[in-house]
């Protein structure tokens, strides 16, 4: 029993929300202990690719790289796009939670995946994980991981509903009793969002800005409703002009943004509207009492609560760590018996 318990601890079985953005890898017995942007780094040296950097390192490198470098994103709308690349991600994203351990380690590992992948793109992700080190490896719907992590009721007879808002997609699902009564996978997120205000700046400016450019306007100003005055805050932006190709700086404020985010954010209403006309009464019933809950880093955008909460007229809530709710749950689901039911196959 001892040694048993023992090589339990050592094995450091986890759980992996394998975002489009960001991986976030929780530990059993620990809580997360990584979180970083899922971006590989690849050097190619006389025909031969190694990789550079990972995570953080590489998404430094995000557009700055000299022609022998690549920065990739393995991951695209929420399923593995580049198995090779995914791979190296996710040993050594793997390497580096164990650390420097002298124990060989052969964790149990629990991977999310959009509800609406494919069984070709689930066996991709296993194997990637089983390639990578892992001695079992088991699979939980997002928007399961997502409504676990916010506390919501998954395994009572109440229906409710949760929108998971991710890099590459959006999950909108209504649960009851461990299972989904109705999910959409719509594929639109926070990288969406990014490429919209790109587009914007580009078409409105004549201003070529970069994906990093865009993700940190979103984070900063972003909005997916104009304010009352229909300027609200404003941020300098830097980029290359069109025109006459020097770098150039313009300002835009809140209310622009709105409107470049108009698209993806009606999008993302659209999804939770079909949800809710698919339901059926007793949960929809249940779903008026309990509301929305919004998870994922694109629940972050400023003032989306409100426009669904206008467009449903029902309650509508962020969660309390929206971020980490999806790898919050997949943690669970790792350690408690009670959620082993909703793990699935490939």
């Amino acid at each position: 029993m001892f040694f048993s318990r023992f090589f339990k601890f050592m094995s450091q079985d986890m759980a992996i929300d394998l975002g489009t953005a960001n991986t976030i890898v929780y530990v059993r017995g620990r809580g997360i202990v990584l979180n970083e942007p899922s971006v590989v780094a690849i050097e190619t040296i006389n025909g031969i690719r190694r990789p550079k950097a990972v995570g953080s390192d590489a998404k430094m490198m995000m557009g700055k790289t000299p022609d022998s470098i690549e920065a990739i994103r393995p991951l695209r709308d929420g399923v593995i796009a580049d198995i090779e690349v995914a791979e190296i991600m996710i040993k050594h994203f793997i390497k580096k939670v164990h650390g420097q351990s002298r124990f060989p380690s052969f964790p149990e590992i629990v991977i999310c995946v959009p509800s609406g992948s494919t069984s070709v793109e689930r066996r991709a992700i296993r194997d990637a994980a089983s390639n990578a080190g892992a001695s079992q490896v088991h699979l939980i719907l997002e928007p399961m991981a997502a409504a676990i992590g916010a506390d919501m009721p998954v395994t009572e007879p109440v229906g409710s509903m949760v929108v998971d808002i991710g890099g590459g997609t959006t999950e909108v699902a209504v649960l009851s009793l461990r299972g989904l009564a109705y999910t959409t996978s719509v594929r639109v997120g926070g990288d969406k969002m990014d490429e919209a205000i790109v587009s914007y700046v580009r078409r409105n400016h004549n201003l070529l800005i970069g994906e990093a450019t865009a993700e940190r306007i979103k984070q900063e100003v972003g909005v997916a409703r104009a304010p009352a005055d229909g300027i609200g805050e404003t941020i300098v932006i830097k980029g290359r002009d069109l025109v006459n190709g020097v770098p150039k700086e313009i300002t835009i404020n809140q209310g622009q943004l709105a409107e470049a985010l108009a698209e993806p954010v009606g999008t993302i209403v659209e999804g939770v509207r079909i949800a809710l006309e698919n339901t059926a009464p007793e949960l929809a019933a249940d779903i008026v009492e309990q509301g929305i809950v919004l998870t994922g880093g694109g629940a972050l955008l400023g003032a989306l609560d409100e426009v669904l909460r206008d467009e449903t007229g029902l309650p509508v809530t962020v969660a309390e760590d929206p971020l980490t709710c999806v790898a919050l749950g997949t943690g669970r689901a790792l350690e408690d018996p009670m959620y082993r039911g909703v793990l699935i196959s490939a």
